[in-house]
């Protein structure tokens, strides 16, 4: 990859920086590589948005109108939000029109997300995207899961860090 191409934008907990809600990583050699090489940016939308690691699990309880909220019911929509916008403000400052992002995180799903069940209150394991993932898509990038994901071709060309980046830590909710 050259400089003048744009990077991926990858979760950092695949990245293997240790921010989801638990506290772990869920590192995936393939993105580690591409962050390494300078071709890949880590986000956390969730810490980016203020929320601590570790911190509670989260679901998403409503999309329309957004509602997110912690297991002890405490609501983390505005932290959500928050940390959406400022990976998509990244995204923009890098040029980049791809993200690799954790599926089942309520930021981060591509296609699967953990929601509060209605009747239960419980969580579920739900067809659907998270927050960041809806808003990325919403302004043209492609986001796909790890899960899914082919990694590109080795490249020996680097990417100049970024400056504009929020605060280092990182992280998704749940998994």
């Amino acid at each position: 990859m050259t400089t003048d191409q744009a990077p991926l934008l990858v979760s950092a907990c695949l990245a293997g920086l240790p921010c989801r809600y638990d506290g772990q990583a869920r590192t995936d050699p393939r993105v580690v590589a591409l962050v390494q090489q300078g071709q890949a940016l880590p986000v956390c939308p969730e810490v980016f948005g203020g929320l601590p690691v570790p911190r509670e699990p989260a679901t998403i309880v409503s999309l329309s109108p957004l509602r997110v909220v912690t297991a002890s019911g405490r609501d983390v929509t505005e932290e959500f939000r928050r940390g959406a916008l400022a990976v998509l403000a990244l995204a923009r400052a890098v040029r980049a029109q791809r993200a690799v992002l954790k599926e089942r995180s309520p930021s981060c799903g591509s296609h699967q997300v953990w929601q509060q069940d209605p009747t239960t209150g419980q969580p579920r394991l739900v067809a659907g995207e998270g927050v960041t993932t809806a808003l990325l898509r919403a302004h043209g990038l492609v986001v796909e899961s790890e899960e899914t994901w082919s990694a590109p071709a080795q490249s020996s060309g680097t990417v100049t860090a970024c400056e504009t980046a929020p605060p280092a830590q990182a992280g998704t909710t749940t998994e």
